[in-house]
């Protein structure tokens, strides 16, 4: 293809990255607000998303490794697993909060202001990452890869730094939960 033909072919997902990228912080703000009455609270869901963090961070590295070492259909698959990962995330964490009440952070002092810096540049930069994520991914199946290449070295700290700090959060609020 040629660079044109790969503009032209990334151009056509630009109107999905938009609604996508404004439509899913917009259903995880709306979802958030809804608790399902006489639904068992999904309790157990906290450690395994924040496992599921976990693994995203080890799969973002990972793939990291791969385009480094000239693999690029294991890189290819380790990002591909890392979106599904960081949809599931998403999907369990919206489902824990429309059955059980938000956990409050009781520590205190210094590890408090810590603990609320880590989250809410956690849940800022998890919004941002959306369209990031979208696009570096457009730009690798449409062969931008130029293109591909200078956002992914945006895109991979601020996804990354979501992954682990989702992990920290988790860390630092499980010994609050009911």
């Amino acid at each position: 293809m040629s660079k044109i033909e790969n503009l032209d072919a990334e151009k056509k997902y630009n109107k999905w990255i938009v609604v996508l990228s404004v439509v899913i912080p917009l259903a995880v703000a709306a979802l958030f607000g809804i608790k399902l009455p006489n639904v068992e609270p999904l309790t157990f869901l906290p450690p395994i998303y924040a496992s599921i963090n976990a693994i995203t961070a080890v799969l973002l590295i990972s793939a990291y490794w791969a385009i480094i070492n000239k693999k690029p259909l294991l890189h290819e698959r380790l990002i591909k697993v890392a979106i599904f990962f960081s949809v599931a995330f998403l999907v369990m964490y919206v489902a824990y909060h429309m059955t059980s009440d938000s956990t409050k952070y009781g520590g205190e002092g210094v590890l408090k202001y810590i603990y609320y810096i880590i989250l809410i540049t956690h849940i800022l930069l998890s919004i941002i990452i959306i369209p990031f994520v979208l696009i570096t991914y457009v730009r690798a199946i449409t062969k931008n890869f130029e293109r591909h290449k200078k956002i992914a070295r945006i895109t991979f700290p601020l996804w990354l730094y979501v992954a682990i700090s989702g992990v920290m959060v988790y860390i630092m609020i499980s010994p609050y939960y009911n």
